[in-house]
């Protein structure tokens, strides 16, 4: 397939433009900055200038592929709520393109969007269209898409990883290093999922492949990672002293993190990894976490 890949140049698109490639697919990617279309270009995809500020770019990209990856989102936490709500629009002028036919589009959420009540893991089975956290946006475009009878289908992320970057805890590292100490909250026994980068490119390769309408995946490796040996593993790495915190100091000492530090994040992939047998191969969260170069990460 000629596909479409949003995020090209991120995170996981670094990963999954070679995984595409090596299976075999054409990849049209991405790219706002001169640095980006040059990354692209030496890795073997096509390049398409634009941005998801740019929603004409975006169809302009999608109108000429057989799929549509959408891995691309603003991390800029501190607008979060309205981050969420310009995915929604993005999702929204990548669907429109697409409707009426069969062409796949993969869109990208979070794993707690499955979750499925206190204690227990979220599963892909479970879509709570009233879910608090404002990333259900995503989820909601795209379920509209599905009722438009597009082929639309989720990839719901856990804190992706490899021994540059762990999602949410990249940021913990830098608060970590800030207040000189690593902090979790209460007993720390709350728990966040994972997956290795490698594994999760591989996995968006697969769903779009799979061409499965409706279909909601999570790239769930680890269920849970104690958030406390998170906070101890980062407390080794830097060199400072492992705290707990109460719940009424979290919002002072995390910032922006404060809404996530105490979140027990439990997830399933057991229904993933049997639809499409994907079985995760890369190394766990603390294992990156013990071999990363903390004098590399930036200030």
């Amino acid at each position: 397939m000629r596909i479409f890949l949003t995020g090209a140049t991120g995170f996981i698109g670094s990963a999954l433009v070679p995984d595409l490639l090596a299976a075999g697919h054409s990849v049209l990617g991405l790219a706002r900055s001169e640095a980006g279309a040059r990354a692209l270009a030496a890795a073997g995809a096509e390049v398409h200038r634009g941005d998801i500020e740019d929603l004409d770019s975006l169809r302009r990209g999608a109108e000429g592929a057989e799929g549509v990856i959408h891995t691309a989102f603003d991390h800029d936490f501190a607008h979060f709520v309205a981050n969420c709500a310009k995915d929604g629009r993005v999702i929204a002028a990548l669907g429109a393109v697409l409707e009426g036919s069969d062409r796949p589009l993969l869109i990208t959420s979070g794993t707690g969007m499955g979750e499925a009540g206190p204690g227990r893991p979220a599963t892909e089975d479970v879509f709570n269209t009233a879910h608090a956290n404002p990333r259900i946006a995503s989820e909601l475009a795209g379920a509209a898409l599905l009722e438009a009878g597009v082929n639309v289908s989720v990839m719901r992320l856990p804190q992706v990883h490899d021994t540059v970057k762990q999602g949410l805890i990249t940021p913990l590292v830098a608060v970590a290093r800030d207040k000189g100490v690593s902090a979790y909250v209460g007993d720390g026994d709350n728990r966040w999922p994972a997956a290795h980068v490698s594994d999760v490119a591989r996995l968006y390769r697969l769903a779009l492949e799979a061409r499965e309408p409706g279909a909601r995946y999570n790239a769930v490796a680890e269920a849970g990672v104690p958030v406390r040996a998170i906070a101890e593993a980062v407390g080794r790495g830097l060199s400072i002293p492992v705290v707990s915190l109460p719940v009424a100091a979290a919002a002072d000492h995390f910032g922006w993190m404060a809404m996530f530090a105490g979140m027990d994040l439990l997830a399933s992939g057991a229904w993933t990894q049997a639809r499409l047998g994907w079985q995760p191969t890369g190394p766990g969260l603390l294992d990156d976490l013990a071999r990363m170069d903390y004098g590399a990460v930036p200030r």
